[in-house]
């Protein structure tokens, strides 16, 4: 099956939208081309191709509101569905914080969201660019592991207060996990809106490389170290921080470190984020599955708690308007930024590992979770390029060993930021960010 053009879309919503029995409702259309190519032990096993459209419903009489899902497209499927989400809605008991929905003018996407590089690719370049990740690591005589994924995503908001909004977008990604013999290995990723920013070779130069250095490890006992974290490190701590506090649910609900400190510093002063959908490497939605147009938001200023990202229905309990950063109608979660970007500083990781005297390069953690959500503390273990720095320069591997640590306080004792910023990608949110050099960042096994 191919994927729709706006226009027919479009078509779809209008001649649907009209199906409403109660008041007032909203039809969002989300498509997905996803195609993918998975390798291991050097061999790709597993190439795939799945398309598929769903269609949220959600009806709306007063104060009352019912959502239902389906992705069976034709006519028939469509008004079904509408019919269930009315059926649920008019059983509900009404909700007094329900704001009801809005016109909205149509906005358009970032330019570098859609490109035709990644729509057109076909599966013998994901293929070479496996083959190119085994060709680097058998030079040491690693294996290669990883996956390429390509996918061209279109979603579409309509309301019957007149609101339409289209966007379609790019995303290619190649991840990649060198290993050899006495539990070696490295990780690398790469991850853009355009397919030709993908270079395989260097991708593999770097898990290589991280595999290379830990080689031999050695063992630390759990307490406070230096710390280096890269990107993709950097980045599962700013999703953690994103999911405990810079949503307004969790603000009205006060189960936010950010409840009540909204104007106080709570980080170091070089720590600066901003959600910003708009920046040229993140190219994001610009509207929400409500169709409200995204703002850009600053979340932290300079170390000064500034705010947090709303959808309509907790906007209308904080007094204020939605920053477009609704989920689509049947989560649970709320709203959370899902395109920030951190500031950098003037630093290069080469410059970090030559200022350390003693300290640890962290390439990326495995399974994040929480320990104390309201003072931001989270767990996690290191993995794939654990490296043990001495004298300013990296000595050995280091056994992968498991955090215990606040994210604000290790946000406050930040020495070093790089100035280049890569892009990380981490379950549907995109983060433009640097590289950290952390002080006394805990360890307890």
């Amino acid at each position: 099956m191919t994927m729709l053009y706006k226009n027919q879309v479009m078509q779809v919503l209008d001649g649907m939208i009209a199906g409403f029995n109660v008041p007032e409702g909203e039809l969002v259309l989300m498509e997905e081309e996803l195609n993918l190519t998975r390798f291991a032990e050097s061999v790709i096993h597993q190439n795939m191709s799945r398309y598929d459209r769903t269609m949220m419903v959600r009806a709306i009489d007063g104060k009352k509101v019912g959502v239902a899902v389906t992705n069976q497209l034709d006519t028939d499927g469509i008004l079904k569905a509408i019919r269930v989400a009315e059926e649920i809605a008019l059983s509900q008991k009404p909700d007094p914080n329900f704001p009801g929905i809005e016109n909205y003018p149509a906005v358009e996407g970032p330019e570098g969201g859609f490109q035709s590089s990644v729509a057109t690719q076909s599966p013998s370049k994901r293929a070479e660019a496996a083959k190119e990740c085994a060709k680097v690591a058998a030079k040491e005589k690693f294996q290669a592991t990883g996956a390429y994924q390509t996918n061209v995503l279109t979603t579409a908001v309509a309301n019957t207060r007149g609101t339409r909004q289209y966007f379609a977008e790019t995303t290619a990604w190649l991840t990649l996990t060198v290993s050899g013999n006495d539990g070696i290995s490295g990780w690398a990723q790469s991850y853009s809106r355009n397919a030709k920013d993908i270079d395989a070779k260097k991708i593999a130069e770097a898990a290589v490389s991280k595999a290379v250095l830990s080689a031999h490890k050695t063992k630390l006992p759990p307490g406070e170290y230096t710390v280096i974290l890269e990107p993709a490190a950097v980045a599962d701590l700013l999703l953690f921080l994103a999911f405990l506090g810079f949503g307004a649910k969790t603000l009205v609900s006060r189960r936010s470190f950010m409840a009540g400190r909204i104007g106080e510093k709570i980080t170091g002063e070089n720590i600066t984020i901003v959600e910003d959908p708009f920046n040229p490497r993140i190219s994001y939605m610009p509207f929400d599955y409500e169709g409200v147009p995204k703002k850009v938001v600053p979340l932290i200023e300079n170390g000064i708690a500034k705010g947090v990202v709303s959808n309509r229905y907790y906007a209308a309990q904080l007094d204020s308007e939605s920053t477009g950063h609704a989920l689509p109608p049947n989560n649970t979660y709320g709203p959370y930024p899902k395109a920030m970007v951190m500031k950098g500083g003037t630093s290069t990781i080469e410059e970090m590992i030559a200022s350390t005297e003693r300290g640890i390069l962290i390439t990326h953690w495995w399974y994040v979770n929480f320990l104390n959500p309201m003072n931001t503390e989270v767990t996690g273990t290191t993995q794939d390029g654990t490296l043990l720095i001495e004298n300013g320069k990296i000595v050995s591997g280091v056994e992968d060993l498991r955090m215990g640590q606040s994210i604000l306080e290790a946000l406050s004792n930040v020495e070093a930021l790089s100035r280049d910023l890569t892009l990380c990608p981490k379950y549907g949110a995109l983060m433009l960010i640097p590289a950290l050099k952390i002080n006394k960042f805990k360890f307890v096994g």
